[in-house]
């Protein structure tokens, strides 16, 4: 990775869908440059996959939470990394030092929607305690980083 990756990769990330023309004329690079890189970011998995944004409240997902969540024991890990991955409104999952042992995001229609995922996450019997967040509003959300693109020095 040089450089020159790391500025098309900034290009995807603020829109996935650009062309490789496009990206071409951005960062001065040939088009056929900007396709040959792309290929071996996909094929070497820094580039994992492709994804749209969509704003949650426009599809009626008007509630989002944070979850703390703590195990009564660590043999129960595996069973419930895998219990999460069933329900679509926990969106993130984080394991995690301290107090608790996972931090989950929520995203559901409503406090209805929020007492079914609390009432699924408290239901595993590996589950000793939970703390649940309210998030009232979204300063920042990035789904990845792009490192800095160093500055060339030239003497």
């Amino acid at each position: 990775m040089d450089n020159i990756d790391y500025k098309i990769l900034g290009c995807l990330k603020k829109n996935a869908r650009l062309t490789a023309s496009s990206i071409s004329e951005e960062i001065n690079l040939s088009v056929s440059a900007v396709i040959e890189r792309i290929r071996k970011m996909e094929s070497s998995g820094v580039i994992k996959g492709y994804t749209i944004e969509v704003d949650q409240k426009k599809l009626g997902n008007e509630m989002v939470a944070i979850m703390e969540v703590r195990l009564k024991h660590p043999k129960y890990y595996d069973e419930f990394a895998q219990l999460i991955q069933t329900n679509d409104s926990i969106v993130a999952c984080f394991y995690m030092t301290g107090d608790f042992d996972f931090i989950l995001k929520i995203v559901t229609d409503s406090a209805a929607g929020l007492d079914e995922v609390y009432r699924f996450v408290k239901g595993y019997e590996g589950v000793s305690a939970t703390e649940t967040h309210f998030v009232l509003k979204t300063l920042k959300d990035e789904v990845s980083v792009i490192p800095e693109v160093k500055k060339q020095w030239t003497i």
